[in-house]
């Protein structure tokens, strides 16, 4: 991963600022003008920072030595972790600009981008051929809550963290494609003062401000606290409107020197309008899609079509040294996230981009209640050293869909027209649709055999049940099992100190879905779908490069829209690959680094698609990128990007694909010190060339590529 390619929104001040592209460009040329008068003139300068890319520790190449997130693992570095997994810090999302979450994972090829910034298909990505469950697939600082539609604050995030595969044993519930983490901006270790302030601006007209502040107070430093905020509002590239509003605190109290309790919040007001609609392939009669259009493009489009949501997070939590070696934590959580939207879905007819237009009105939402205890520890039977994990766990999650949602045909349409049907009303109320219960015990344990060998083992019991409501509150569908474990296994070699071996077992379960409106059998309540992965793996860490390595399997339980419209479980989805990734210093000034993935997929044991390759999984990706840390300018970084993605199944009859495309994207960064300030500035281009091409969304949906973007941000450090 590179530091300065995609560059970053940097963070924006909560008050409206008036700052237009002319005035950032200008403040760019008078801080590099003015260290360069400085040196030319001999005068003495105050020392530059040094390029981010450039001076970070030597653990920016892949983070492999940061702690992950492992769930009931427990924390652990990324190189002890015998799964696959990223880290994307907050400079880097920083220099990324990241609007999406397909941009925090841009230089993955594990990943690949179905997501949208200005509809509810935000937090849409493929990982490893499977796309994330939105409804288990999110935690915020380890804590679950529902991503559908869902735009983080990515300038209020300390490090985005992504296990990819299974996370059965955990977390509990979830889709196998993989889980992300969000890590939210905590309080200073140190007594350092934090207090910052970032003007974003993003083509065509989106403004941001951010303010970051974080200090420690009382006595002996005993308080923590970091607080941001954000607002972001304008015209969007594809002529719509944004307006964000985002807030978060995080806390602690070191109450004694064992003894630390933790408060975490984060609140999100967003409304986007003229939102892109979605484009079903379900009734499409071609044999290839039609011609190419921008993301940007108007006819995309209608203003009446809206997506607002509200995303809470709350957080507490306790940590107990009880010994030098044993840890006791207990942590709760209540998370609520609410969508109103009037959101368009074209059935594409056929290649001339003719389409019947539907369009779902209502309102959702999802709560989360959790809330686990775990104790974690070191102990010594004879020559064999354990690390142990305890644990239970505790969730309920409910549902609610809109009572009197609209979904039906207003009219007809074209791709390259303008369109001119309207549906707009109000008046919508939700009722409990579902609800799932789990109640969890795990435990794991790490045996080091020798100095290089070590085993891990670990299980999770869990007893569940989940019901579907009607909109009268009747009971119209209920499942339950109890003691269904989900194991894991794993054989770690140190090949060296900064060099892992692993091969592990993974075995995940995924809570069954209420299917979703489009289809014939909107509201039933799916049968929870079980999932094995096999991964061999590498992983090394070195001054100069890091690498990591795996090859993995798999099987997963299917569903999918039949040819009668009707969402089913049926036969397995088979994923088998490698990937492979790599980041090298090359001399004082260049770093480059590359990423590969290569799939092979079926359906298997099933009624109709037997054989065919599975909608959204690529056969190939790949990523790469270089910085340049320019000699003659301290502070100054340069950078570059690429990703290329392979042709994508479109649905599971494998009658369409979306060919493969390749996107470009350049980044600067600027650090200096200006009038006793740490100043930075980003600028990025995305999608160089203006590409057009279609890019797989959601089995039978596709989406036009987003159009080449420019994004600038200035920071200032008080």
């Amino acid at each position: 991963m590179t530091s300065a390619t995609r560059g970053t929104a940097l963070p924006a001040s909560s008050t409206r600022l008036t700052l237009r592209p002319s005035t950032l460009a200008a403040l760019l040329l008078f801080a590099t003008s003015r260290a360069a008068v400085a040196q030319n003139a001999g005068q003495p300068q105050e020392a530059s920072l040094p390029a981010i890319s450039v001076t970070a520790s030597q653990d920016t190449l892949q983070h492999l030595r940061e702690d992950v997130s492992s769930g009931a693992l427990g924390t652990r570095t990324q190189l002890e972790t015998p799964y696959s997994t990223t880290i994307v810090t907050g400079e880097e999302l920083a220099d990324r600009q990241a609007n999406k979450l397909g941009d925090v994972f841009a230089q993955d090829a594990s990943v690949s981008d179905n997501s949208n910034p200005y509809n509810a298909w935000a937090s849409y990505v493929t990982v490893r051929g499977m796309q994330l469950d939105w409804q288990n697939g999110f935690k915020i600082d380890g804590q679950p809550f529902n991503g559908y539609g869902i735009t983080l604050p990515y300038e209020q995030l300390d490090s985005v963290e992504l296990l990819k595969g299974l996370s059965g044993f955990m977390y509990g519930f979830g889709a196998p494609g993989g889980v992300v983490n969000y890590v939210t901006k905590k309080p200073p270790v140190t007594d350092k003062q934090i207090a910052s302030v970032d003007v974003g601006y993003r083509s065509t007209a989106v403004w941001s401000e951010h303010l970051d502040l974080g200090g420690r107070v009382g006595p002996d430093s005993m308080f923590g606290y970091r607080f941001n905020a954000t607002h972001e509002e304008g015209k969007t590239y594809n002529d719509g409107n944004v307006r964000r509003d985002s807030f978060s605190l995080a806390a602690d109290a070191r109450l004694t020197r064992d003894l630390t309790a933790t408060f975490g919040a984060l609140y999100q007001e967003r409304h986007a309008s003229g939102i892109t609609t979605a484009l079903s392939t379900a009734r499409y009669t071609g044999t290839s899609l039609p011609q190419t259009l921008s993301g940007g493009s108007s006819t995309l489009q209608t203003p009446d079509q809206h997506l607002n949501t509200n995303l809470q997070i709350y957080t507490a939590g306790v940590r107990y040294n009880l010994t030098p070696d044993w840890t006791l934590s207990a942590t709760y959580s209540f998370s609520k996230s609410t969508r109103y939207r009037n959101e368009g879905t074209w059935y594409l007819l056929d290649q001339a981009g003719d389409y019947d237009d539907y369009r779902f009105e209502g309102k959702e939402g999802h709560q989360l209640n959790t809330f686990q205890v775990m104790a974690e520890g070191l102990v010594k039977t004879g020559p064999l050293k354990h690390q142990l994990v305890f644990g239970a766990a505790y969730q309920k999650q409910t549902t609610d869909y809109g009572a009197n949602s609209f979904f039906g045909q207003i009219g007809t349409g074209n791709l390259y027209q303008p369109n001119l049907n309207r549906y707009d009303s109000s008046g919508f109320y939700t009722y409990r649709a579902a609800d799932v219960t789990q109640k969890a015990l795990f435990a794991s344990d790490t045996i080091a055999l020798t100095e290089r060998w070590s085993v891990l083992g670990g299980v999770r019991v869990t007893n569940y049940e989940q019901h579907g409501y009607g909109v009268d509150g009747s009971t119209a569908s209920t499942y339950d099992q109890n003691g269904v474990v989900t194991p894991t296994v794993a054989l770690m070699y140190k090949l060296a100190p900064t060099t892992t071996l692993y091969a592990s077992y993974v075995e995940s379960l995924e809570a069954g879905n209420v299917v979703g409106s489009t289809y014939a059998n909107a509201g039933q309540l799916l049968k929870p779908l079980r999932s094995k992965q096999y991964e061999v793996g590498v992983k090394s860490q070195n001054s100069r490069w890091s690498a990591t390595a795996a090859l993995f399997r798999i099987e997963r339980g299917a569903q999918y829209a039949n040819s009668a419209n009707v969402f089913v479980d049926d036969g397995e989805s088979i994923f088998q690959g490698a990937e492979a990734g790599a980041d090298v210093r090359l001399g004082r000034d260049w770093r480059v680094g590359a990423d590969l993935m290569w799939i092979a997929t079926h359906y298997a044991k099933g009624s109709t698609n037997d054989g065919n390759r599975v909608a959204g999984a690529p056969g190939f990706v790949a990523a790469a990128h270089v910085n340049y840390a320019v000699p003659m300018v301290p502070g100054l970084t340069l950078g570059a990007d690429a990703k290329f993605t392979g042709n994508t199944t479109i649905d599971p009859s494998g009658d369409l694909k979306a060919p493969g495309y390749l996107v470009m994207n350049l980044g600067a960064t600027y650090t200096a010190r200006i009038a006793g300030h740490n100043v930075g500035f980003r600028a990025a281009i995305d999608n160089l060339t203006n590409r057009r091409y279609w890019e797989f969304q959601y089995a039978d949906y596709v989406q036009p590529g987003e159009p080449r973007t420019l994004s600038l941000n200035a920071r200032v450090e008080f």
